[in-house]
């Protein structure tokens, strides 16, 4: 990774992303801690998987699939309806490492948009443990 490459470019673009939120909905899926942030979610997962490759893309600096279609992410906002403590949080982060472990070959890119992650997670808190 270079300081002038994206992180999308430095992990693959659109492929890696499909295949990291594939995997992450996959851990979702078949994990018993996430059961309960799993259930926040409709049935059929097609839609909010859609919406995270097209966040992510833009979140990583590659192509803006997000904005355009849904206006500012508003992340928090978006996540109010469904109550985010500590253990929610870091239920959704357990999945997303192993799929970022899985998934992202590179390295330093990987650490990074592992310790974004947990930052905005912690941020989408909404609830008190």
């Amino acid at each position: 990774m270079t300081d002038e490459q994206s992180l999308y470019d430095a992990i693959g673009g659109a492929p890696t992303i499909a295949a990291l939120v594939d995997r992450f909905y996959t851990n979702m899926e078949l994990w018993p801690e996430a059961r309960e942030i799993r259930a926040m979610h409709a049935a059929d997962l097609t839609g909010v998987a859609h919406g995270l490759k097209a966040y992510l893309s833009e979140w990583l600096g590659g192509p803006a699939l997000f904005s355009p279609v849904k206006g500012h992410p508003r992340m928090k906002m978006r996540h109010m309806p469904f109550p985010i403590a500590s253990a929610q949080r870091d239920a959704w982060l357990a999945c997303m490492k192993e799929a970022l472990d899985t998934t992202v070959e590179n390295r330093k890119a990987r650490l990074q948009i592992y310790a974004s992650m947990e930052k905005l997670a912690d941020w989408m808190r909404n609830r008190p443990d």
